[in-house]
């Protein structure tokens, strides 16, 4: 069964990349525009006769236009207004690696939402090499970002961008520093090779996906030290005109390292860790796959926050997931009030040491409503907590465990807890569940743990599953 869906995902990878989403970064267009501090209006838009602002530069950015950006400060929005198409795409970018920076430093706090980059019903852009940063509020239910695609907005790629200090100050505040929000049917997104950092969230998330999405592939990005949720994909919120729609769907997540999220001290959230480095929220069929995610409050999170609705056809596999706060992988809604996480995969993941603040949280955790699930040639070594899997219901013994690696260490006693008893055997914990006869309660043998080297040794007992 996992091969089936290794083989499905590596399909879809391959048609995102050579297909759907097509990095045209590289391309050089017909056109070329140039803009500068100390240019003007006026000029042509030449290398040596630079535009000033932004505004100008997107007025005549028409179809096959590059815009270089010369290094500087621009306090105004970047408010993209015209679309590309296939061949000749509109491309955004810092000159030479010059340092350019969008700011907001300048901006009055209005009560209207506020963005520093806008992609609104346009198809075929490309935003490259930008800061993006600096966009405070004090206003509840105002909600700012950095970069925000809605609308009717087709084949986007956002490259190698550096967001940071995008910030809400209210405690009903909401900011993003990436947001592709489907009101409309929006597809073929490219996200690759951005930080997103040091943001104040709010309620909201540092990179998100909300509605109708399809067709995308976040890889190789950077997600850390922001003060809410890393990376989220979101359904039923009532985003999308069309209610059958509304989830973001059909998309990969893969070669990200998010790490210290954490909404622990956010205004929105008091002393609560419940921030999630990845979180799927009512998303289906998406490919989470060989990301790093640590020390933030959840490693990863697959459910939905709707009752009636579902998180399904999440595959969760080979992402090496350690020492978060509470738990290293977790599906099934928080509560009885929840959607829940169905026909999900769970494998060859590295959980390592989760749960470092002994909130129960294992290293994975079931809560309501998740089933039908498969959980397959994982490697679990537990925190000081010594819990492996949490499982909190009796609906939830609805999964298959099979051919994981429970790891053996001397001087601790293993847990596995099944609607609040413990047991304290690999043997009971499988006369319990109904499978996972052929899991392993062994030394899984690391070249390195203690600095992270999860590669396993020649002759290690693990090798035989994996």
């Amino acid at each position: 069964m996992i091969k089936k869906c290794v083989g499905i995902s590596s399909i879809v990878i391959s048609l995102i990349l050579t297909g759907c989403v097509q990095d045209h970064s590289d391309e050089m267009s017909s056109n070329e525009l140039y803009v500068a501090t100390n240019g003007n209006n006026d000029n042509p838009g030449t290398i040596n006769e630079p535009l000033l602002t932004l505004e100008e530069a997107t007025d005549r950015a028409v179809k096959g236009t590059n815009v270089f950006i010369r290094e500087g400060t621009y306090d105004e929005p970047l408010i993209v207004q015209h679309s590309g198409s296939y061949s000749e795409p509109i491309v955004f970018q810092s000159y030479q690696d010059e340092q350019v920076r969008i700011s907001g430093r300048t901006f009055q706090d209005h009560e209207e939402d506020m963005e520093l980059v806008q992609i609104v019903d346009r198809s075929y852009i490309t935003i490259k090499g930008l800061e993006v940063c600096d966009l405070s509020t004090d206003r509840d239910e105002k909600t700012i970002m950095g970069i925000l695609v809605t609308g009717d907005s087709q084949h986007i790629q956002l490259l190698n961008n550096h967001i940071h200090h995008i910030e809400t100050y209210a405690d009903e505040g909401n900011a993003h520093g990436i947001a592709v929000y489907g009101d409309q049917p929006i597809s073929n997104i490219l996200i690759k090779e951005n930080i997103v950092e040091d943001l104040k969230l709010g309620w909201s998330e540092a990179l998100v996906l909300n509605g109708d999405v399809s067709d995308f592939l976040i890889t190789e990005n950077i997600v850390q030290q922001n003060n809410n949720i890393g990376i989220d994909l979101i359904g039923f919120e009532g985003t999308a005109f069309d209610s059958s729609s509304d989830f973001a769907r059909d998309g990969t997540i893969s070669h990200n390292r998010v790490h210290h999220n954490s909404s622990y001290g956010n205004p929105s959230y008091g002393n609560n860790y419940s921030a999630a480095g990845i979180y799927v929220d009512g998303g289906s069929d998406l490919l989470i796959q060989e990301n790093k995610v640590y020390q933030n409050d959840i490693g990863i999170e697959a459910t939905s926050e709707h009752k009636g609705k579902d998180a399904s056809g999440i595959q969760m596999i080979r992402n090496t997931v350690y020492e978060n706060h509470y738990t290293g992988i977790s599906i099934g809604g928080y509560d009885e009030q929840r959607g829940g996480t169905i026909d999900s995969v769970i494998a060859e993941n590295i959980l390592y040491k989760n749960d470092t603040k002994e909130m129960d949280g294992a290293q994975v955790l079931f809560q309501y409503k998740a089933v039908n699930n498969l959980i397959k040639n994982n490697i679990m070594t537990t925190s000081d907590s010594g819990l492996f899997v949490s499982i909190e219901n009796e609906e939830s013994l609805d999964n298959t465990f099979t051919e994981n690696v429970y790891h053996k260490e001397r001087n601790k006693q293993p847990i596995w807890i099944v609607q609040g008893e413990p047991i304290t055997s690999l043997e009971a914990f499988q006369e319990v569940i109904g499978s996972d006869e052929r899991s392993i309660y062994d030394d899984p043998d690391f070249v390195d743990a203690a600095h992270y080297h999860f590669e396993l040794n020649d002759g290690s007992p693990a090798k035989s599953l994996w």
